[in-house]
């Protein structure tokens, strides 16, 4: 963690200096603001934690309980999204107090006592085996509490507004008019955008006339986090239970006690009329014990409960208008599914990083408004593969004994898709912001449109070893990693030529690294690593002091193994890898061909009007 380069920093450093709309920031909801975000779900906190980093603007959330979310249903946390939490900081301490997953196991009727259940496949958790980041259980409440410190802590000092009641909205050519409604009656403030955040029965979405399309799966399920005594063996281990009474999906929870069962409760009768789900939770444990024979659960303390029925649904488009969209809708909002794969809570913080920096990009006149247009185009397919890949599990979840006819291929099923859960299997389409030309050959383990995968590398200043990712912060800015050249002169002349191109997009009176934060890593030792241009050293601060943190070395040393231009296919002659400020790969450039990081950015980004050509 880099500070002081503002002047000396005593207290948590975490908290950055309050600045724009975050100093003197109003109590009250003003009249006209330029982001309101509906609802503080995942996706509407994670937003408010990005914006923060924009405190030109003026952003509020609003939601209609009267304080946070004590309690939350969702609880698996993917490795993307710790990935992500380590983006804006604190990856390292919710990891420290939740579940790590890292076994699965399979449960089946014994076949010579079909009454029985049986472990039949132990298998390794695909955390760790696909990113440094593990597979995590921690209670969805937690998250947002950590999401919501981001945000005070920001520049902007977003808090949200609780108690405030989203009613309706009207969208005009230039904002849009937004009535809410709090403890003082109802009222109308204007928003250039506005996010709907605000869950599966979301008022934005009915709102702006758009629907969910799909259908509900006729099969429910009751779930409970509890607090038992249990001869079950596998307690604290997430498994999969299939025997004749049906199904189980079980997942410990942090803090060593806490479990949550998804229990089937069968097909639900076409007539049911959503009776279904007033059952009550002595049933749910009843049927939980049926199928755990011949193991029994004392619950001792039922934390929550409830049941629902499957449903697999996709809005039709995320956004009022595909070609000037003023209205987004994220979460829930725009897609639902069961609970079981782990992807709710998952999928809806992405929808919220990839439209934050395009809102703060836009709105500060970094980017041109067509940049919206991206949302709708990036976030409805990956929400399609999802409700895809959770039908699938869902099914093969709710089957018979019968109905098995290969005890193990849940098992293979669940690993060999592991990519997906995960959250690293989203691969951007071609668009303004992803290259369709990219030369990916020269870092062929950078695919462009997916996230960016880290690798341990040598920083040259302090030959520490770090993870050359999770150098780039949730703070808007666009990243650049220059890998070197073997021989050594492509790099010198590329940073003389991308200078002048950072500098162009750079609003007047900005540090250099203020939209671009350029770094270089160089193929050899970092003790080797001597004359560095000028543009992996820029001046930071008010204080104009360097900042030293930009370069890198791959070769191993006494603290590392891995060398990233092996790992990555980056040959001698070097690559320029441009990723999103969401962590997406955007272009993969030769050094030889500086010209062409240009026409991409001139197709992305506004040249800053103090910096503009005369008409």
């Amino acid at each position: 963690m880099q500070f002081h380069h503002h002047g000396y920093v005593s207290g948590d450093p975490r908290v950055q200096n309050a600045a724009g709309t975050g100093i003197d920031r109003p109590t009250d909801l003003p009249d006209r603001v330029d982001v309101l975000i509906v609802g503080s779900g995942p996706a509407g906190m994670l937003l408010a934690a990005q914006m923060s980093q924009f405190p030109q603007l003026t952003t509020r959330l609003i939601e209609k309980r009267d304080g946070r979310l004590a309690l939350g249903q969702a609880d698996g946390i993917q490795p993307r999204s710790v990935e992500t939490f380590q983006a804006f900081g604190f990856a390292d301490r919710i990891t420290a107090e939740a579940y790590n997953i890292g076994w699965m196991n399979f449960w089946a009727p014994d076949p010579d006592d079909p009454r029985r259940i049986i472990r039949t496949t132990r298998t390794e958790d695909y955390g760790f085996k696909i990113s440094e980041f593990p597979h995590l259980i921690v209670n969805q409440a937690r998250v947002l509490d950590y999401f919501a410190e981001a945000a005070a802590n920001g520049p902007a000092r977003i808090t949200p507004d609780y108690g405030v009641e989203f009613v309706g909205l009207t969208v005009h050519d230039d904002d849009v008019e937004v009535r809410v409604r709090d403890a003082a009656g109802e009222r109308t403030i204007r928003a250039t955008y506005v996010v709907g955040c605000d869950g599966a029965r979301s008022g934005v979405r009915q709102a702006i006339g758009r629907t969910h399309v799909g259908a509900a799966a006729q099969h429910a399920w009751g779930v409970m986090d509890v607090l038992v005594e249990t001869d079950f063996p596998d307690w604290r281990i997430k498994c999969a239970i299939n025997a004749a009474a049906g199904n189980i999906l079980h997942i410990p929870r942090e803090g060593g006690y806490l479990s949550r069962m998804y229990i089937d409760l069968g097909e639900v009768a076409a007539d049911d009329d959503r009776r279904v789900r007033q059952t009550p939770i002595d049933d749910i444990i009843r049927r939980a014990n049926e199928i755990l024979h011949p193991y029994t659960i004392d619950v001792k303390q039922v934390a929550w409960h409830s049941v629902y029925e499957v449903g697999h649904r996709v809005t039709d488009q995320f956004v009022d208008d595909l070609d000037s969209p003023r209205v987004f809708l994220t979460g829930d909002a725009c897609h639902t599914h069961s609970a079981k794969a782990g992807q709710g809570m998952n999928v809806s913080m992405q929808d919220g990083f990839n439209l934050g920096w395009k809102l703060g990009h836009v709105l500060t006149g970094l980017a041109p408004a067509e940049l919206l247009r991206t949302y709708d185009e990036e976030r409805r397919p990956v929400a399609q593969q999802l409700i895809d890949f959770d039908r699938e599990w869902s099914s093969l979840m709710a089957r018979k004994p019968s109905e098995i006819t290969d005890p193990d291929d849940l098992a293979t099923y669940y690993l060999a898709t592991a990519e997906f859960p995960s959250g690293f299997m989203t691969h951007y389409a071609p668009s303004q912001i992803v290259a369709a030309d990219a030369t990916e050959a020269l870092a062929s383990g950078f695919p462009v449109g997916k996230r960016f995968k880290s690798v341990e590398v040598v920083r040259v200043c302090d030959g520490n070893a770090v993870h050359l990712g999770h150098h780039a912060k949730a703070d808007g800015r666009w990243r650049i990693y220059a890998f070197a050249d073997a021989e050594g002169s492509a790099l010198p002349a590329w940073a003389a030529e991308a200078r002048a191109i950072v500098e162009r997009f750079t609003p007047a009176g900005a540090d250099l690294d203020a939209v671009f934060d350029v770094k270089a890593i160089y193929p050899g030792r970092w003790e080797d690593v001597v004359d560095v241009p000028s543009l992996f050293r820029p001046r930071s601060g008010p204080l104009g002091l360097t900042d030293l943190e930009k370069v890198f070395a791959a070769a191993p040393s006494a603290w590392t193994s891995s060398d990233i231009f092996a790992e990555r296919g980056i040959g001698a002659e070097g690559a320029v890898v441009l990723v999103r400020p969401d962590q997406y790969v955007a272009h993969v450039l030769p050094l030889s061909e500086p010209e062409g990081l240009e026409r991409f950015l001139a197709g992305v980004m506004a040249v800053p009007a103090a910096v503009a050509s005369p008409a």
